[in-house]
């Protein structure tokens, strides 16, 4: 689950006295990583550190503190079979309550994460763009819905953004570094400037547009005629949420594309670490 800011204070609002749980240290293997956290009150919890018998256990004892007055304590749980759980790492565990200054840093670490987050820019507010902008929702990237009619960004989910604009091709030209570009409007021309623009920006980790093998031959006679190059082309991913097996429900294709979307994502996000591993090297070894 991915918590941001408004989360918290909610989940606060309602529970006044709760305790943060957060992995500390993670040893071998662990179902989450180190710094995630959890919310926990007598009768509620929001967000997870993994789930199955590590989760039960942590609530359970962060329940007995609040019950009995106990002072937090920091847990050393071995992920085997001593708590039926066979991860087979270890993981230390705090409990923290949460006072005001502890909501204010969770907040902060909130806010500091989602800014920085990758974009994912849907063209188009119909009945596909609505409905991966409420697959994306929950998942760990800021969503922006830009449309030329006002009144489809209507019911949007609540952390997803909407733009009206008569140049949606204009938001390319300006969108952050590493922003993705999912190309769903009701125009094919319209869908044929936005996904130039797109591939010209080699920072893009993903640009899918909905459509066929047709659109698709057809975009690429367009693109090639416009100065676009083969290297390019091979960078679109149409159509998007393939693996669908013909079905063309709006949810189908969402969830698909959703996973496509983060996949690429994390393709790219893997070879920037690699780059920036080798970039240190050289420079501890003066090369």
């Amino acid at each position: 689950m991915t918590l941001r800011a408004p989360d918290i204070a909610s989940f606060l609002s309602r529970e006044p006295v709760a305790i943060c749980a957060e992995l500390l240290v993670v040893r071998g293997s662990s179902p989450r990583e180190a710094g995630a956290f959890m919310l926990i009150s007598s009768t509620g919890i929001l967000g997870t550190i993994g789930g199955g018998a590590l989760e039960h256990l942590v609530i359970d004892r962060a329940r007995k503190v609040m019950a009995e007055g106990l002072p937090p304590d920091t847990l050393d749980i071995p992920l085997g079979p001593e708590i039926g759980q066979c991860c087979g790492g270890r993981v230390e565990v705090g409990l923290f309550v949460v006072d005001e200054a502890k909501a204010a840093k969770l907040a902060s670490r909130a806010e500091a994460e989602d800014a920085s987050r990758p974009h994912v820019f849907i063209f188009g507010a119909g009945n596909v763009g609505h409905a991966l902008a409420l697959a994306l929702s929950p998942l760990p990237v800021k969503v922006r819905v830009i449309d030329t009619r006002p009144e489809a960004l209507d019911g949007l989910p609540v952390n997803v953004s909407g733009v009206a604009t008569a140049l949606p091709e204009a938001q390319v030209r300006s969108a952050p570094q590493g922003t993705s570009y999912v190309i769903l409007t009701h125009d094919h021309a319209l869908d044929f400037l936005i996904a130039g623009e797109a591939l010209r920006r080699e920072d893009a980790p993903y640009v899918g547009m909905v459509g066929s093998r047709t659109k698709r031959a057809r975009f690429r006679t367009w693109f090639l005629a416009e100065g676009g190059d083969e290297a390019s082309l091979d960078r679109l991913v149409l159509p998007i949420g393939s693996q669908g097996l013909g079905d063309k429900r709006p949810e189908v294709i969402a969830a698909l594309a959703a996973a496509e979307i983060l996949i690429h994502i994390g393709n790219r996000e893997a070879v920037l670490r690699a780059r920036r591993a080798k970039a240190n090297l050289g420079v501890a070894f003066g090369s």
